[in-house]
């Protein structure tokens, strides 16, 4: 598969609402231990919003229909999480331009661009206990995939797997962002929860992205 289109992207979307839904409370607990118990809660909430949105109507162009994700989440979602996933998938939409699809290439640059603009928006580094420490690998990953000549399918697929040892990297590390700072030595031993959500992220867009290129998913 070279690219994505509105549908894959809206795939996509679904996808991680779902798997939200699936591990709302496993969310919950993880943020429990270090935060304010609420991100499952929270994230569902707003993917259920975007879903509907979504649903009622969806937008044709990529950059529409990242702006509408981005905007329902910061209009929707408590605390943190909003305005990070928001910022994310706004900044994916400005990159992307108003085009029906993304090579490669280009969901690449939307995703480093998003993750520059949660970089912008929570000043957050390696090692912080944040989402970042997933994101950044994942992002990474994907640009190294594709420039070593990957299809998408397998790029995103790495991507997924940067992010998930991003995850499980987080749990010794003392935060130094957000709630889970307040707690000292004592956030060590926890995963972060929004480096577990965004690695949910990046394991949807695996999918998504393998399921377009199916067999079953091309025009007879």
């Amino acid at each position: 598969m070279t690219g994505v289109d509105t549908a894959a992207l809206i795939e996509w979307i679904h996808r991680f609402r779902d798997v939200i839904a699936e591990k709302r409370e496993w969310l919950t607990e993880l943020d429990s231990a270090i935060g304010d118990a609420d991100h499952g809660a929270n994230m569902s909430r707003g993917m259920e919003a975007v879903v509907a949105k979504l649903d009622a109507g969806a937008p044709a162009t990529v950059d529409e229909l990242l702006k509408t994700v981005g905007m329902t989440l910061v209009s929707s979602v408590g605390g943190a999480s909003g305005p990070l996933y928001g910022t994310l998938f706004l900044r994916m939409g400005m990159a992307a331009g108003p085009v029906t699809e993304l090579d490669s290439s280009a969901l690449a640059a939307s995703l480093r661009a998003g993750l520059d603009g949660i970089v912008a928006r929570g000043k957050a580094e390696a090692g912080d206990k944040t989402m970042f420490d997933a994101m950044a690998p994942a992002v990474d990953a994907l640009d190294e995939a594709i420039a070593g000549g990957a299809d998408l399918g397998a790029a995103t697929a790495a991507a997924a797997t940067a992010a998930a040892a991003g995850r499980d990297a987080t749990e010794p590390l003392v935060a130094r962002k957000g709630r889970a700072s307040y707690l000292g030595e004592r956030s060590a031993g926890h995963l972060d929860p929004g480096a577990a959500s965004t690695t949910l992220l990046f394991e949807t867009l695996a999918q998504a992205t393998a399921l377009s290129a199916s067999p079953a998913a091309e025009p007879s």
